[in-house]
């Protein structure tokens, strides 16, 4: 929406604005903007908009915009466009002028969209599209409501490029003129754009009679009810509404990204920014669903759906890699692998483990079996397979795999990644256990599972072999996990010592000199003792970390919270605190220095983890619920809501007692600090400061 008053364009950059408020409301689920701006003529304009992409409607998007004379009469354009900005760049998006980031997205050279249907009905544009290469279908639909007192006319033109809607009127000081914009958009693979347009026709019927503030009650509705479930409150002695404001922009983040995640994945950047190319990677498994499964699990099961509508192009790119099984890719937006880069790309096996512990973590935090039977089991048994397939016997007897990636981009096609190898341990068992699981409990199901994915005799019995014999690399000597056979022979690369402009490595290093030294991106031994806790000893964490903490970049978003979790549990306050700050403000702060290509959506998730699983204490290992909580001293209270195996549970933490209740569902039994407890409606638990 474009504005001029008495042909005096607004532009918010160079114009003299007298009064500035922009307002998002993480409860209401809109963006507010309240504008004074003194023109050069002299004459004063307040412009009031507000914006709103509906929960309720999955469609529909709608703004409000409102200009009030304050002093003075002036005729005044509103312009609304409709712009095809993908088509519409500048000589400067040129690839050849691009900076060479991996993480930017790619400048694509000839059209994406071809205009098929352009409509006018009044003031209401419908638009049809194609694209150039995947032929998918694309229709928008823009229509709108004119409020005003005073004088006005508009006339309206459609065009694939820009279409446009011309409201003027001659504006009289203290008079309202409001402007209501309905937007709406409908895709897909195969439905022929004519269709596409009816529905956007359809649509805008509905919410425009509907209006405006019935969308805004049904946000409000919406957002109550994820509040309900997400929300996770945080005093600290200082600053504590901007730390509470902070916790809710990263979750509401999250809900954002995911709320209509039917059919598809949650891109790394959310639908925030072009970043990525809106990629979707291993983040969501291991870092979004872990948030989404104990508070949104409606969300956390259709994302796990959707993996498993790639299973058929992972069977195949398992069969391209000589595999059996399935092979999962590292990036991806339809099942194929859009990385170029075989080493930090396709040699990330550990994905396979990741999809599987994310079906283990969904069923143990909802406590059923249906889902297994439903899509969890198959995907289990094809990653299994693919295991089985890639790691050999050797002399030691021991089940090695070798020639992968672990979750450290900076250290590439290695043997015995601890992190791969630990996670395919998983991964095996968990697949061995869900197939006898349901050959006791669920006959009919296991005999559809053996069948569709052609389970052969002693198949699972050579999973459990594996696993049991799967080595797991330790070095008796300095007595902590080597990250791979010949992570600890290479040169540790002097961090301290590298310029801070040189940050990060990737861009300024050639990959084979990384590779060369002990230097990590991301976390992965880290990693692997948050996921696997319960595989590891109090005093291997310690030194694992002690070790591992000092080379670790920072390069990474996914890094942060992870760290702020392992610090936390091994007793590290300082670190888990200055960590967990990192997480928190990525994005608010611009921790990483491009909060401009969108927001990093795995790491506002893993601000809820690190509270939960960090200061919280939380663990679900094999589905028992057990808390030791961590509150920093610089803290007075951290209180969440979980849902788990049917239950709702609140957890409040002070630094003088713990209180857990269960608002409803049958009892519970929950291990604190090591006891055990039985939780029920009627009766909380309630844990004192140093004694039961």
């Amino acid at each position: 929406l474009k504005l001029y008053v008495g042909d005096e364009p607004f532009y918010l950059p160079t114009a003299r604005v007298t009064e500035y408020e922009r307002t998002l409301d993480m409860q209401a689920g809109t963006l507010t903007r309240d504008v004074v701006w003194a023109t050069d003529a002299g004459k004063h304009v307040r412009i009031r908009s507000r914006r709103i992409v509906s929960f309720e409607h999955r469609h529909v998007v709608a703004m409000t915009y409102e200009v009030t004379m304050l002093d003075e009469s002036a005729p005044i354009v509103i312009s609304s466009l409709v712009v095809n900005r993908q088509d519409a760049r500048s000589p400067q998006d040129r690839p050849e002028l691009r900076p060479v980031d991996p993480r930017l997205a790619t400048v694509l050279p000839d059209r994406v969209l071809n205009c098929t249907v352009a409509e006018l009905d009044e003031l209401r544009i419908l638009l049809g599209y194609h694209t150039t290469n995947s032929g998918m279908t694309l229709a928008v639909g823009v229509d709108h409501v004119i409020r005003a007192s005073c004088q006005h006319h508009a006339r309206a033109t459609a065009d694939g490029d820009t279409s446009e809607v011309v409201i003027s009127a001659d504006a009289q000081p203290g008079v309202p003129i409001r402007v209501t914009k309905f937007a709406t958009y409908q895709t897909s693979r195969s439905v022929p754009v004519p269709e596409l347009v009816d529905r956007c026709r359809r649509t805008l019927d509905r919410v425009r009679a509907d209006g405006v503030y019935a969308l805004m009650t049904s946000q409000r509705e919406n957002l109550d009810r994820f509040w309900d479930h997400a929300d996770v409150r945080l005093q600290t002695r200082r600053n504590p509404v901007r730390h509470q404001q902070a916790v809710r922009w990263n979750l509401y983040q999250v809900a954002q990204a995911s709320w209509r995640a039917e059919g598809t994945g949650i891109p790394a950047k959310g639908l925030t920014g072009q970043a990525y190319e809106g990629h979707y990677f291993w983040d969501t498994e291991i870092y979004v669903l872990p948030f989404l499964s104990y508070t949104q699990p409606r969300i956390a099961r259709n994302l796990l759906r959707f993996r498993h509508s790639m299973l058929g192009r992972a069977r195949e790119r398992a069969g391209e890699m000589s595999q059996r099984g399935a092979l999962f890719p590292w990036r991806t937006i339809n099942g194929e692998e859009a990385s170029s880069n075989f080493q930090q790309g396709t040699a990330q096996y550990h994905i396979n483990a990741d999809i599987a512990y994310a079906v283990r973590r969904y069923a143990n935090v909802r406590g059923e079996v249906h889902f297994l039977a439903e899509v969890g089991a198959e995907i289990l048994v094809e990653t299994a397979r693919l295991w089985a397939d890639l790691g050999f016997y050797g002399a030691d007897r021991k089940f090695h795999i070798h020639g992968v990636t672990g979750p450290d981009e900076y250290t590439t096609v290695v043997n015995d990644n601890t992190y791969t190898n630990l996670m395919a341990r998983l991964n095996l068992n968990f697949a061995a256990a869900t197939i006898r699981r349901l050959r006791a409990e669920q006959p009919a199901a296991y005999t559809a599972i053996a069948h569709e994915a052609g389970l052969r005799p002693g198949e699972v019995d050579a999973w459990e072999h594996a696993a049991a014999a799967m080595h797991v690399p330790f070095d008796a000597d300095s007595g902590i996990h080597p990250q791979d056979d010949t992570f600890l022979h290479r040169e540790i690369w002097d961090l301290d010592a590298t310029p801070r402009d040189n940050f990060p490595l990737l861009l300024h290093y050639h990959p084979l000199v990384i590779y060369r030294h002990q230097v990590i991106k991301q976390a992965d031994i880290v990693l692997a003792m948050f996921l696997l806790g319960n595989e590891f000893s109090l005093e291997q964490k310690r030194r694992n970390f002690d070790y591992y903490d000092p080379l670790t970049t920072g390069d990474s978003s996914l890094s942060a919270c992870v760290q702020s979790i392992v610090a936390a549990e091994t007793g590290d306050h300082r670190r888990a605190l200055e960590y967990f700050q990192y997480a928190l403000l990525m994005d608010l702060a611009n921790v990483a220095g491009n909060a401009s290509n969108g927001v990093h959506i795995a790491s506002a998730a893993g601000v809820w983890s690190s509270l939960i699983f960090g200061f919280g204490g939380v663990r679900d290992f094999d589905g028992q619920l057990s808390f030791d909580p961590r509150l920093p001293a610089a803290w007075k209270e951290l209180s969440f809501s979980l849902l788990f195996c049917g239950r709702q549970l609140r957890v409040g933490l002070t630094r003088d007692e713990e209180r857990y209740v269960m608002d409803s569902g049958e009892p519970l039994k929950i291990t604190i600090r090591g006891e055990s407890h039985l939780l029920s409606q009627d009766a909380p638990v309630l844990v004192r400061r140093g004694a039961p």
